[in-house]
């Protein structure tokens, strides 16, 4: 079990609930994707359940059958649009392992041969950035 009660404030819970803005990708009735603020690759976006889920450990495994696939999409979505060499995924669960927001969420990475991701660093990307980089993944969703 996870180790504390869900917090209904935490960022994410805002997105979803349109109280805070985003770069939206992707969205159908279970799933939001969108472009992560602080980036460490071009690219990097998140993928979150609209269930309240605080992370792996205490989601319902119905709700990651549902997650899942649509990681798969953006995943390859997104090393089209950015001609990534690879991607990583990444989820972390609880502080220890370096979770930040308590909202179930899975980060989508473009990586690139003999290139480090950029540190976490809390520097934010300028929003005509990645309203630029959203649109190249959305293009690719088209295809």
């Amino acid at each position: 079990m996870s180790s504390g009660a869900y917090d209904s404030t935490n960022i994410f819970a805002k997105i979803l609930r349109g109280e805070i803005p985003c770069h939206r990708v992707y969205e159908d009735d279970d799933t939001l994707a969108f472009m992560d603020v602080m980036p460490q690759s071009p690219g990097h976006l998140l993928v979150i359940p609209k269930e309240a889920s605080r992370n792996l450990l205490d989601a319902d495994p119905a709700v990651l059958s549902r997650l899942m696939p649509v990681v798969q999409k953006l995943a390859r979505a997104a090393k089209d649009a950015f001609e990534a060499d690879g991607i990583t995924v990444t989820q972390f669960n609880e502080a220890a392992a370096g979770q930040t927001v308590f909202h179930l969420h899975v980060h989508i990475i473009p990586r690139y041969e003999g290139q480090a991701p950029k540190p976490h660093s809390g520097q934010m990307e300028d929003n005509e950035v990645l309203a630029a980089q959203a649109e190249k993944i959305i293009g690719e969703l088209g295809n």
